[in-house]
C-alpha cells in the first residue's frame, strides 16, 4: 500500500455535515447575557450575516458547499491522508498510525476551511470589512487569506504575548492586505481600558475576541468572524473528517481512535464528527482531545454557561470552562489557550462519547521532534499534543490498532518556540486548582438549562 492516500478532486465533499440533528442529548441553547433566556437569532444580526447564523442553528443534517467556496478550496483541497511508518517503526508499534495533513492549505493549517466560507457569506451580505482576534496567528492567517480572495477588508486583534513570539505571523497576516494589533490594544474602549489597568497584560484570546467583537458591533460595515467555538465553524470544518472517512475506505481501514488538539474545539469537532453516528450505531472508535496542561479546559474545567470572552459581550455558551477571566500561562501552543470549549465537542465529552488528555508542553515538544526526525516534518506546537497522544496511545498498541490523528498544521512559523525547546529554555506549567477556582468565581449561576 502508498504511504499516501490521494482522493481526486471530484471525490471532495461538496456538504458539510452538521451533528446538531445526531447528537443523543441536544445542545444547551445560547443564552442573552442580560436576561438568560435563549438569543433570539435578531441578537446574532449586529456581528454575523444571516446565511451563518442560519448554519449556527440549523436543523439540516447536510448543508451545501456554496460552488464559490468549492473553487477557492481546489487551491489546497482534497488534503493527504498519511501513513506514518516510520514514526511506527521508531515507536517499534504493532498499530498503523495516519495523519490526516491539513499543512498544506495557504495558511499551512485547517483554519481556511471555515474562513474562505466565512468570508464568502459576509461578502454576499454586503459587508465590506471582517475583524476577528488569533491567538498563535493561524487563524489571522487564514482570514486575512480568505478576505482577500473575496475582497473584504480585515482587521486582527493578535493576542500580545503571540504577537510578541511569532512576529511573522503579523508580517504573513500584513502581506495579505489586513490590518493587525497587539491585544489589548489602544483601538477599542476595552483594550484601552485594560491597558490603564494593567499596561503589561499578556493578553488572551478571550479579551482579543472581545475587541474583535466591538470593533464589529460598532461599525456598520463590519462584521465578526470566528475562528473556532461555534457551530457554523465546526460544520465547516468537517470536510476534514468527510475526507478521512472517504480515505480510510478506500484502504479498507476502520479507526480505533481519531486524535486532534483541542483549543476552542473546531478542529477535533470537524475532524471526528462525521464519525459520530457510525459511532452512535456501534463502531468501536474513540475521539480523543489533546490539550495542554497550562490551559486544561476539558480535563479539569466545570461545565457550565460561560461568556465567550472577558468583557461578557457575547451570547452565554454551556461548555467545559475555566472562567472567562482567565488568563492562560505563556506556553507556544497560543491556537490552544482558550478558556473554553465548543459546545459540541463538550457536550460530547459530557455524555461520554469523547475523552481529553492534557500534556505538558516539553512533552508534546518531544514528540514533535520525534515526528521531524522520523516523518521529515516540523509540527506546529498545537498539533505536537495530537501527536503525542497518537504516541502514547501507540505505544502499547495490540496489534493492528489504527490511529489516525490529524496533523492541524505545520511549525515553520514557530521556530523560536523550537529554539526555545532546544535551548532547554521552555518551561512546564500546571494549571493551579486554586487559580482555577478564583477564575470561575464570576461565572453567573444558571440552572435552568
Amino acid at each position: 500500500m502508498d504511504n499516501r492516500v490521494l482522493l481526486p478532486e471530484s471525490e471532495m465533499p461538496n456538504q458539510w455535515y452538521n451533528a446538531l440533528p445526531d447528537l443523543p442529548t441536544p445542545l444547551a441553547p445560547p443564552l442573552n447575557p442580560e436576561t438568560h433566556e435563549p438569543v433570539d437569532p435578531s441578537m446574532l444580526a449586529a456581528i454575523f450575516p444571516e446565511p451563518l447564523i442560519m448554519q449556527e442553528m440549523s436543523p439540516e443534517r447536510w448543508i451545501p458547499i456554496p460552488e464559490e467556496v468549492m473553487d477557492v478550496y481546489r487551491l489546497w483541497r482534497p488534503t493527504p491522508l498519511v501513513r506514518a511508518k516510520r514514526l511506527e517503526e521508531a515507536i517499534g508499534t504493532k498499530a498503523r498510525i495516519y495523519y490526516k495533513d491539513e499543512s498544506v492549505s495557504p495558511a499551512g493549517s485547517h483554519k481556511p476551511n471555515t474562513s474562505v466560507p466565512q468570508a464568502y457569506y459576509n461578502k454576499i451580505s454586503g459587508t465590506k470589512r471582517l475583524s476577528t482576534e488569533t491567538g498563535a496567528g493561524q487563524w489571522g492567517t487564514a482570514l486575512s487569506f480568505a478576505c482577500k480572495m473575496f475582497g473584504l477588508e480585515c482587521t486582527v486583534y493578535m493576542v500580545k504575548v503571540s504577537y510578541q513570539q511569532k512576529p511573522y505571523r503579523g508580517i504573513w497576516i500584513r502581506a495579505n492586505g489586513a490590518t493587525i494589533y497587539p491585544s489589548p490594544s489602544d483601538q477599542t474602549e476595552f483594550g484601552r481600558k485594560t491597558l490603564a489597568e494593567d499596561p503589561d497584560n499578556p493578553g488572551s484570546l478571550g479579551l482579543a475576541i472581545s475587541e474583535a467583537v466591538e470593533d464589529a458591533a460598532k461599525n456598520d460595515d463590519t462584521n465578526y468572524a470566528l475562528g473556532s467555538v461555534l457551530n457554523h465553524v465546526i460544520l465547516h470544518q468537517t470536510v476534514t473528517g468527510l475526507e478521512t472517512k472517504k480515505q480510510l475506505e478506500i484502504i479498507g481501514e476502520k479507526p480505533d481512535v481519531l486524535i486532534g488538539c483541542v483549543g476552542g474545539g473546531s478542529n477535533f469537532g470537524g475532524f471526528i464528527l462525521p464519525f459520530l453516528p457510525g459511532k452512535l450505531d456501534g463502531d468501536k472508535v474513540r475521539f480523543l482531545g489533546a490539550e495542554p496542561q497550562a490551559c486544561p479546559t476539558l480535563t479539569r474545567g466545570d461545565y457550565r454557561y460561560d461568556f465567550g470572552d472577558v468583557a461578557c459581550l457575547t451570547p452565554l455558551l454551556k461548555m467545559h470552562t475555566l472562567g472567562h477571566g482567565f488568563y492562560p500561562p505563556p506556553i507556544h501552543a497560543g491556537g490552544l489557550r482558550y478558556h473554553g470549549d465548543a459546545p459540541i465537542v463538550c457536550n460530547l465529552v459530557n455524555e461520554g462519547l469523547a475523552e481529553a488528555k492534557a500534556f505538558y508542553q516539553t512533552d508534546a515538544f518531544g514528540a514533535a521532534k520525534l515526528f521531524l526526525h522520523t516523518e521529515g516534518f516540523l509540527p506546529a506546537p498545537e498539533t505536537s499534543h495530537a501527536i503525542a497522544a497518537a504516541i502514547d496511545e501507540a505505544k502499547d498498541a495490540p496489534e493492528g490498532k489504527v490511529i489516525v490523528f490529524k496533523y492541524s498544521g505545520h511549525g515553520l512559523l514557530d521556530l523560536a518556540a523550537y529554539d526555545a525547546f532546544l535551548s532547554g529554555d521552555l518551561q512546564n506549567y500546571a494549571y493551579p486548582d486554586e487559580e482555577i477556582r478564583r477564575a470561575l468565581q464570576d461565572l453567573p449561576t444558571i440552572t435552568k438549562f
